[in-house]
């Protein structure tokens, strides 16, 4: 091996390296985020999910979760991935 492939093999692996802090790092994070904030997941919690759509949870099964949107209490089953945020309950 000479001094010019060492060299090309050494810039392949910074870039890797860097590729890795910037785009990999930070995706584990945010997944460990999300993972957290719907093991919270509650009966009466105030959700919003990816779509948009505000509701209050009902019941959870599983992976399926039923919301009650609406003063009409329209019941409305989501997926658990489509949970975009979880609003604070303030107990009175």
């Amino acid at each position: 091996m000479n001094g010019g492939t060492v060299g090309t093999i050494l810039y392949f692996a910074v870039m890797i390296g860097i590729m890795y802090l910037i785009i990999f790092l930070p995706q584990r994070r945010r997944d460990k985020k999300t993972k957290e904030m719907l093991s919270k997941l509650q009966i009466g919690s105030n959700i919003t999910t990816i779509g948009g759509i505000l509701g209050k949870v009902v019941n959870i099964k599983d992976d399926e979760i039923t919301i009650e949107t609406s003063v009409e209490k329209t019941q409305v089953k989501i997926k658990r991935w489509a949970i975009k945020e979880i609003e604070k309950v303030i107990e009175a």
